[in-house]
């Protein structure tokens, strides 16, 4: 009997021992888990896209009389709107274009020429037209270019002449083509929508201009535009970007 009860007493000491061991264990650590990765969302400036624009402008135009000399200069200015359709692809942070740009326009100004008494020659530019490529550096969607193609002008000249020999008045008009650079900045400030700032110089050249009777214009014309407009674009598909 003495046997057995010390035979209990060792078995319930060695279970308590245990116990205890193993109430003083540290808890087991959580299973490790990779932490998600974080996507950075970058702006796509690729797609077509479609706009309006408006601003304003101030040209010079030089009369150079044929045979004559110099009559003066003087700029024409005002305001136009228009819209511009393009295209445009990145490849990185770098942005590829084409644009058309068509506006209206009522710039116009005049003077009186300096080698006929009383004759007021005026020169307007009615409407013009861009036709460029682009290409520009993208911060996201904030997206800084420059542009440069072919311009063309819708010309509309007039003299008026007031004093003897040649009392009268004299018109004509002419479709001109030259060249044009520019460079603007845009900011994407939704999904599809832009808004931008750009200026533009026009190189429309020095060519003869000569009314249908010779009367009061038979001039070389020089015309050089400085063009300042605010664009809204519409850019129809490209998604935005997951950058990891």
């Amino acid at each position: 009997m003495r046997t057995k009860l010390l035979l209990t007493s060792a078995i319930l000491s060695f279970g308590l021992i245990n116990v205890a061991s193993a109430a003083d264990l540290p808890a087991r650590a959580p299973a490790y888990s990779k932490a998600p990765a974080i996507v950075d969302v970058a702006y796509d400036w690729s797609g077509f896209y479609i706009g309006i624009n408006g601003g304003g402008a101030t040209s010079r135009f030089d009369w150079n009389a044929d045979g004559f000399g110099d009559e003066g200069s003087h700029n024409a200015t005002g305001g136009t709107f228009g819209g511009q359709v393009g295209y445009r692809w990145q490849m990185s942070s770098v942005v590829f274009g084409l644009e058309a740009q068509g506006n209206w326009s009522d710039f116009k100004g005049s003077s009186t020429s300096v080698l006929f008494a009383g004759q007021t020659n005026t020169s307007k530019i009615d409407s013009f037209g861009l036709f460029t490529g682009q290409i520009g550096y993208a911060w996201d969607r904030v997206l800084v270019y420059v542009k440069g193609g072919a311009a063309v002008t819708d010309n509309h000249y007039t003299a008026n002449s007031t004093l003897p020999p040649l009392i009268g008045f004299d018109a004509t008009s002419e479709t001109r083509w030259g060249a044009t650079v520019g460079v603007g900045v845009e900011y994407a400030f939704a999904q599809n929508w832009s808004v931008g700032f750009e200026y533009d110089h026009l190189f429309m050249g020095n060519p003869d201009v000569n009314s249908s009777t010779g009367f009061l214009i038979a001039d070389h014309i020089k015309e050089d535009v400085d063009l300042f407009t605010a664009r809204v674009n519409y850019k129809f598909g490209g998604p935005v970007v997951a950058r990891y």
